[in-house]
Protein backbone atom coordinates (compact mmCIF):
# COMPACT_ATOMS: atom_id res chain seq x y z
CA UNK A 1 0.00 0.00 0.00
CA UNK A 2 1.27 3.71 -1.43
CA UNK A 3 1.78 6.90 0.97
CA UNK A 4 -1.37 8.39 0.91
CA UNK A 5 -0.40 11.93 -1.02
CA UNK A 6 -3.68 13.54 -2.08
CA UNK A 7 -4.68 16.86 -0.23
CA UNK A 8 -4.32 16.67 3.67
CA UNK A 9 -7.05 18.45 4.32
CA UNK A 10 -9.04 15.72 3.14
CA UNK A 11 -8.26 13.52 5.85
CA UNK A 12 -9.17 15.74 8.51
CA UNK A 13 -12.72 15.84 6.85
CA UNK A 14 -12.51 12.16 6.80
CA UNK A 15 -12.27 11.98 10.64
CA UNK A 16 -14.30 14.90 11.55
CA UNK A 17 -11.53 16.47 13.44
CA UNK A 18 -8.27 18.67 13.22
CA UNK A 19 -5.61 16.48 12.17
CA UNK A 20 -2.75 19.06 12.20
CA UNK A 21 -1.58 18.19 9.41
CA UNK A 22 -0.83 21.60 7.63
CA UNK A 23 1.25 23.28 10.19
CA UNK A 24 -0.15 26.86 10.47
CA UNK A 25 -2.81 26.90 8.10
CA UNK A 26 -4.56 24.27 10.69
CA UNK A 27 -5.06 27.73 12.95
CA UNK A 28 -6.67 29.92 10.48
CA UNK A 29 -9.25 30.72 8.92
CA UNK A 30 -8.64 28.49 6.50
CA UNK A 31 -8.73 25.22 7.87
CA UNK A 32 -10.50 23.18 6.01
CA UNK A 33 -12.80 21.59 9.15
CA UNK A 34 -13.83 25.37 10.20
CA UNK A 35 -14.80 25.90 6.18
CA UNK A 36 -16.34 22.49 6.00
CA UNK A 37 -16.76 20.46 8.84
CA UNK A 38 -18.81 17.24 7.10
CA UNK A 39 -16.49 13.90 5.55
CA UNK A 40 -15.43 14.61 1.87
CA UNK A 41 -17.43 13.15 -0.98
CA UNK A 42 -21.09 12.67 -2.18
CA UNK A 43 -22.52 11.20 0.97
CA UNK A 44 -20.12 13.46 3.17
CA UNK A 45 -22.99 15.27 4.44
CA UNK A 46 -25.33 12.37 5.69
CA UNK A 47 -25.44 11.35 9.37
CA UNK A 48 -23.97 7.62 9.56
CA UNK A 49 -24.29 5.88 13.08
CA UNK A 50 -21.36 3.71 13.56
CA UNK A 51 -20.87 0.12 14.54
CA UNK A 52 -18.41 -1.18 16.96
CA UNK A 53 -16.14 -2.33 14.25
CA UNK A 54 -16.40 1.41 12.60
CA UNK A 55 -15.34 3.26 15.41
CA UNK A 56 -12.27 0.76 16.12
CA UNK A 57 -11.48 1.27 12.22
CA UNK A 58 -12.28 5.07 12.38
CA UNK A 59 -9.90 5.45 15.06
CA UNK A 60 -6.77 3.17 13.83
CA UNK A 61 -7.28 5.13 10.42
CA UNK A 62 -6.93 8.86 12.99
CA UNK A 63 -3.67 7.28 14.61
CA UNK A 64 -2.52 6.41 11.07
CA UNK A 65 -3.12 9.82 9.87
CA UNK A 66 -1.77 11.92 12.82
CA UNK A 67 1.50 9.92 12.45
CA UNK A 68 1.74 9.48 8.61
CA UNK A 69 2.07 5.98 8.64
CA UNK A 70 0.78 3.29 6.14
CA UNK A 71 -1.10 0.00 7.45
CA UNK A 72 2.35 -2.01 7.00
CA UNK A 73 4.32 0.13 9.34
CA UNK A 74 1.47 0.75 12.06
CA UNK A 75 0.81 -3.05 12.13
CA UNK A 76 4.36 -3.56 12.77
CA UNK A 77 4.52 -1.02 15.44
CA UNK A 78 1.15 -2.90 17.07
CA UNK A 79 2.80 -5.77 16.99
CA UNK A 80 5.98 -4.89 18.74
CA UNK A 81 3.92 -2.80 21.42
CA UNK A 82 1.91 -6.09 22.04
CA UNK A 83 5.65 -7.71 23.09
CA UNK A 84 6.58 -5.09 25.62
CA UNK A 85 5.47 -5.35 29.31
CA UNK A 86 2.77 -2.59 30.39
CA UNK A 87 -0.21 -1.43 28.87
CA UNK A 88 -0.40 -2.36 24.62
CA UNK A 89 -2.47 0.63 23.96
CA UNK A 90 0.30 2.96 25.53
CA UNK A 91 3.23 1.60 24.34
CA UNK A 92 1.80 1.88 20.85
CA UNK A 93 1.45 5.66 21.76
CA UNK A 94 5.18 5.67 23.16
CA UNK A 95 6.80 4.18 20.46
CA UNK A 96 5.05 6.10 17.59
CA UNK A 97 5.90 9.26 19.76
CA UNK A 98 9.73 8.46 19.99
CA UNK A 99 10.16 8.22 16.34
CA UNK A 100 12.57 11.06 14.87
CA UNK A 101 10.33 12.92 12.49
CA UNK A 102 7.62 13.35 15.42
CA UNK A 103 10.11 14.39 17.92
CA UNK A 104 11.70 16.81 15.47
CA UNK A 105 7.81 18.30 15.37
CA UNK A 106 7.87 17.95 19.21
CA UNK A 107 10.41 20.00 19.26
CA UNK A 108 9.24 22.78 17.35
CA UNK A 109 11.95 22.22 14.51
CA UNK A 110 9.14 21.90 12.07
CA UNK A 111 5.53 23.24 11.61
CA UNK A 112 4.01 19.61 10.66
CA UNK A 113 5.08 15.82 10.74
CA UNK A 114 5.00 15.89 7.43
CA UNK A 115 7.72 18.74 7.04
CA UNK A 116 9.44 16.77 9.75
CA UNK A 117 9.28 13.92 7.69
CA UNK A 118 10.72 15.40 5.00
CA UNK A 119 13.51 17.58 6.70
CA UNK A 120 14.80 14.64 8.19
CA UNK A 121 14.51 12.78 4.94
CA UNK A 122 16.65 15.31 3.40
CA UNK A 123 19.23 15.43 5.86
CA UNK A 124 19.03 17.90 8.20
CA UNK A 125 19.07 16.65 11.02
CA UNK A 126 22.11 14.48 13.51
CA UNK A 127 21.46 12.39 16.25
CA UNK A 128 24.62 12.11 18.83
CA UNK A 129 26.05 13.72 16.36
CA UNK A 130 25.72 11.42 13.23
CA UNK A 131 23.51 12.23 10.25
CA UNK A 132 20.08 10.43 10.45
CA UNK A 133 17.82 10.51 7.57
CA UNK A 134 15.32 7.66 8.30
CA UNK A 135 11.66 9.15 9.57
CA UNK A 136 11.19 5.66 11.13
CA UNK A 137 14.23 5.85 13.72
CA UNK A 138 13.23 5.30 17.47
CA UNK A 139 15.20 7.48 19.48
CA UNK A 140 16.43 6.18 23.25
CA UNK A 141 16.41 8.49 26.28
CA UNK A 142 19.61 10.84 26.50
CA UNK A 143 19.94 11.07 22.66
CA UNK A 144 20.61 14.77 21.28
CA UNK A 145 19.15 16.14 18.21
CA UNK A 146 20.81 18.58 16.73
CA UNK A 147 19.86 20.72 12.99
CA UNK A 148 22.97 19.84 11.15
CA UNK A 149 25.95 22.50 11.20
CA UNK A 150 25.51 22.83 7.08
CA UNK A 151 21.77 23.66 7.75
CA UNK A 152 21.85 26.17 10.31
CA UNK A 153 22.08 29.04 7.80
CA UNK A 154 18.67 27.80 5.89
CA UNK A 155 15.96 29.85 5.76
CA UNK A 156 13.36 27.37 7.44
CA UNK A 157 15.50 27.11 10.94
CA UNK A 158 16.58 31.10 10.48
CA UNK A 159 13.77 32.05 12.69
CA UNK A 160 13.49 29.07 15.21
CA UNK A 161 15.24 30.93 17.94
CA UNK A 162 13.10 34.03 17.94
CA UNK A 163 9.69 31.46 17.96
CA UNK A 164 8.45 30.68 21.57
CA UNK A 165 6.95 26.99 21.18
CA UNK A 166 5.58 24.91 24.21
CA UNK A 167 7.77 21.98 24.18
CA UNK A 168 6.43 18.66 25.71
CA UNK A 169 7.89 17.53 29.52
CA UNK A 170 9.95 14.64 27.84
CA UNK A 171 11.85 16.53 25.68
CA UNK A 172 14.50 19.78 26.35
CA UNK A 173 15.04 22.50 23.49
CA UNK A 174 17.80 24.80 23.10
CA UNK A 175 16.45 27.32 20.43
CA UNK A 176 19.26 29.04 20.16
CA UNK A 177 21.82 26.28 19.59
CA UNK A 178 18.91 24.04 17.58
CA UNK A 179 19.05 21.13 19.27
CA UNK A 180 17.21 19.08 21.58
CA UNK A 181 17.62 16.00 24.04
CA UNK A 182 15.27 13.02 25.04
CA UNK A 183 15.08 13.51 28.74
CA UNK A 184 12.53 10.47 29.38
CA UNK A 185 10.06 8.33 27.49
CA UNK A 186 6.92 10.07 26.89
CA UNK A 187 3.77 8.57 29.27
CA UNK A 188 0.24 8.43 28.58
CA UNK A 189 -0.19 11.59 30.25
CA UNK A 190 2.58 13.34 27.85
CA UNK A 191 0.92 12.73 24.86
CA UNK A 192 -1.89 15.55 23.88
CA UNK A 193 -3.19 13.64 20.46
CA UNK A 194 -7.24 12.73 20.89
CA UNK A 195 -6.75 8.84 20.06
CA UNK A 196 -9.04 6.35 22.60
CA UNK A 197 -5.70 3.43 22.42
CA UNK A 198 -7.12 0.72 23.48
CA UNK A 199 -10.07 0.68 20.68
CA UNK A 200 -7.09 -0.31 18.23
CA UNK A 201 -6.38 -2.63 20.52
CA UNK A 202 -9.70 -4.45 20.07
CA UNK A 203 -9.45 -3.96 16.58
CA UNK A 204 -6.07 -5.65 16.24
CA UNK A 205 -7.27 -8.38 18.89
CA UNK A 206 -10.81 -9.33 16.84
Amino acid sequence: MARYTGPSCRLCRREGQKLYLKGERCYSDKCAISRRGYAPGQHGQARKKLSNYGLQLREKQKAKRFYGLIETQFRTYFEKAEKMPGITGENLLRILETRLDNVVYRMGFAASRKEARQLVTHGHFTVNGKKVDIPSYLVSVGDVIKVKEKSVSSPKFKGIAEEAKTVPNWVEVSAENLEGKVVSLPTREDIDIPIAEHLIVELYSR
